[in-house]
């Protein structure tokens, strides 16, 4: 064996698509304009992808690692001059519901908020059916800790018999303060879990976040808001459902290397921007692995 910080593993996993396809609509978080997305069922070989229909020859943009252009508080894609936005929440829900192929055309810039989780996105893809392709590439364990950090914030990729999120936020206001969460796919599922988790802000912020063109789509409909005083439009769905959406975050992040690899992602107060280093850190591993067969 070489000396790489990931090796593959002899069991195969199914690759698999959707049965048929489903759609639905709502406003984006940053932009506040209305967008329609349509999933449906993708080919082997093809992965995720988003189709920007609304476009001159709907260009696709793939849902890869090296398709990220910018990380402020949100994740978005670009292939050339076509874009789109937080797209996290739906790559999420696909990769936690295990879809590894699916064709997601969208006629805007960015996927719609919804209700703030992926619930609805989950329960659109149980509604449609997931169906098996065919086997997978090997999986692969990483072998050597990989991490990336700013400050004391820093998301890692630590060697682990078995695929494991584990999260932590940590913040002065007292209704959500220091919190953990860890969830393995192989004791949960993930719609029960992590899909609704919603998204959340701090309502200090919210008139600087839109004073610089950002959350004009953002409302109590579909995020959770933190004043100094508690929550503004209780209930949660979760004791700790802000940091269950920090993790589901994680998992729609992690989700453009393709396939997971098996380790346990372990992250402290990191951002789409550490996640995103990430990525690239393990997909230039695996890489390796794939290139020697080591």
């Amino acid at each position: 064996m070489t000396n790489s910080e990931v090796m593959p593993n002899s069991k195969l996993k199914t690759q698999t698509s959707l049965k048929a396809a489903f759609e639905l609509s709502g406003v984006g978080l940053h932009s506040g304009a209305n967008t329609v997305v349509r999933v449906l069922p993708g080919s082997l070989g093809e992965g995720r992808y988003f189709v920007r229909v609304d476009l001159p020859g709907a260009p696709r943009i793939p849902a890869r690692f090296d398709a990220v252009a910018t990380t402020t508080l949100s994740t978005e894609l670009a292939n050339g001059e076509a874009k789109v936005r937080t797209v996290e929440h739906l790559l999420a829900a696909l990769a936690g519901m295990g879809v590894d192929h699916a064709r997601i055309e969208i006629d805007g810039s960015e996927v719609p908020l919804l209700d703030g989780s992926a619930q609805c996105w989950v329960e659109a893809i149980a509604r449609a059916g997931i169906t098996p392709l065919d086997s997978a590439p090997p999986e692969i364990f990483v072998k050597t800790p990989l991490w990336v950090y700013h400050g004391d914030a820093f998301v890692a990729a630590l060697p682990s018999p078995n695929l494991r999120f584990t999260y932590g936020i940590d913040f002065d206001l007292p209704a959500i303060g220091n919190q953990w969460h860890s969830w393995s796919p192989e004791s949960e599922d993930f719609k029960d879990a992590i899909a609704p988790a919603r998204t959340f802000g701090l309502a200090h912020q919210i008139e600087q976040l839109r004073a610089s063109g950002l959350i004009k789509g953002g409302s109590l409909d579909n995020a959770l808001v933190c004043s100094a005083e508690g929550w503004v439009n209780p209930p949660l769905r979760f004791a700790n459902e802000p940091v269950r959406h920090k993790l589901l975050d994680l998992v729609g992040d992690l989700s453009l290397l393709g396939n997971f690899p098996i380790a346990h992602f372990l992250a402290y107060k990191a951002s789409h921007h550490l996640h995103a280093q990430l990525t690239h850190l393990l997909a230039q591993q695996m890489a390796e692995v794939e290139a020697t067969g080591a």
